[in-house]
């Protein structure tokens, strides 16, 4: 974002902060008379949207945001921006000795700052009104765009508090684009079990055959003509929305590293799911956690790729115990947000033996990374051992180690670095053979492969 974007951001930030204030010192005017007084949004409405921009602005715009949700926004945010605005909410009902419950919230250590709770919001939105209370009920409704856009969300009560009662949080994603304009890249973690793929390869760089290559194209175009096909073309009345493709192929084949192409190709963010994360036997914790995921996942336009993906197909464990319930409620849950997805889900394994009929139905396309044929290989070897600032020796023939031996991508980029570090100590900086030969050894080995040459 330009100074002259953040300078704009800050002001009209500032600017609904500023406006906030009213309402808080107006809300708390009325309370200390014990009245509820008139609708004060239609008193004191929120700043003009004409003359302010910014990324917090376009997202009031984006989504179409009316006075009470803006509100919400400004008040999810105030505890990153300017905490002590909600010192008013300190003040102690002296009749008790404590603070006022209708204000909800409550200080959060060690800052001890104001965290403001649904019940604060409507305190701001209705006072003591009970007829305006149930007129802005449904804004704190799952439907309701700020949630179910997982803009802000009600955090963790226990089972027999209010709703309400739970703190209003702003999510990071949001908070990041509201105060930035960029989009957050969440770092992995038990509750965010997905990592952000990304490369500096291009298409030409993977080596697939003609038939692979047009399933994948098939993708890239789906992405880009989604909506002209599902709305002008009507085919939404016919198709659920999104695409799913399952990758099946040996490793090193070029499976992960479609993904990431598709991703740089189209714009869209890719992440990578950790599904021994996803699928542990916490009870109570791994749908939360699915849910959040996949929520982001929409209203990010996220493409989520499920590597090793082995442990969704065939017969789900014998449920000898409460964890193993929980593990096959788990992965039902995996798989019906998968089929329900509204984006792209990509699911890659290296056993498609194991899937059944059944699991195949559920994609749109089912994709086979072939191991390379001897012609493909000899195009991947140069590809990797060419424009180094190292020499090829003499006895080096690549076209042989091609014809040769069944290796994949990934293996040649392991005998790369493999020859490259026997290279790099020698004078002058050469690869011979032999350290190509000693390097298939080393990933034939790996891959359980004892066996001469083919």
């Amino acid at each position: 974002m330009s100074n002259m974007d953040l300078e704009a951001n800050a002001a009209f930030i500032e600017s609904e902060t500023a406006w906030f204030k009213q309402l808080l010192e107006a809300r708390i005017e009325l309370h200390a008379k014990g009245e509820s007084g008139p609708d004060l949004l239609a008193t004191l409405p929120p700043p003009s949207l004409q003359s302010h921009d910014g990324p917090y602005l376009r997202c009031i715009r984006e989504l179409e945001l009316g006075a009470a949700e803006r509100l919400l926004l400004i008040l999810s945010l105030l505890p990153h921006t300017a905490p002590h605005v909600l010192d008013p909410f300190f003040i102690q009902n002296n009749a008790l000795g404590r603070p006022f419950t209708e204000f909800g919230g409550g200080p959060t250590p060690p800052q001890g700052g104001f965290v403001p709770t649904g019940e604060t919001a409507m305190f701001l939105l209705t006072g003591h009104d009970l007829a305006q209370r149930l007129r802005h009920a449904g804004l704190f409704s799952h439907h309701h765009a700020l949630f179910a856009r997982n803009v802000i969300d009600l955090g963790a009560r226990p089972a027999e508090e209010p709703n309400l009662s739970a703190s209003l949080r702003l999510s990071a994603e949001y908070r990041e684009r509201l105060l930035t304009g960029r989009d957050y890249d969440p770092p992995l973690s038990a509750e965010f079990p997905a990592q952000r793929l990304k490369t500096a390869l291009e298409w030409d760089d993977l080596v697939l055959d003609a038939q692979t290559r047009e399933d994948i194209e098939d993708i890239a175009t789906w992405i880009k003509h989604e909506r002209m096909l599902m709305d002008d073309w009507q085919l939404r009345r016919r198709l659920m929305p999104g695409y799913r493709s399952l990758f099946y192929g040996p490793p090193g084949t070029g499976k992960t590293l479609t993904a990431s192409l598709l991703g740089k190709a189209t714009g869209l963010p890719v992440y990578r799911i950790d599904l021994a994360q996803v699928i542990s036997k916490y009870i109570g914790e791994t749908e939360k956690n699915i849910a959040h995921l996949f929520d982001q996942a929409e209203n990010q336009n996220w493409i989520l790729f499920f590597d090793e993906a082995d442990s969704l197909f065939g017969k789900r464990t014998e449920a000898n115990n409460a964890n193993d319930r929980a593990a096959n409620q788990n992965i039902s849950y995996l798989l019906q947000r998968i089929e329900n997805f509204a984006g792209i889900a990509l699911l890659a394994t290296n056993l498609h033996s194991l899937m059944d009929a059944a699991f195949a139905r559920r994609f749109q396309s089912v994709i086979h990374f072939r191991p390379p044929d001897a012609e493909h290989r000899l195009i991947l070897w140069q590809d990797n051992f060419r424009d180094k600032p190292y020499r090829l020796a003499a006895d080096v023939d690549l076209k042989s180690v091609a014809n040769d031996f069944e290796v994949t991508g990934g293996n040649i980029v392991n005998v790369l670095r493999y020859a490259c570090l026997k290279a790099v100590n020698r004078m002058p900086q050469e690869i011979r053979m032999d350290d190509i030969l000693q390097g298939i050894q080393r990933e034939r080995h790996k891959d359980g492969k004892f066996t001469a040459p083919v």
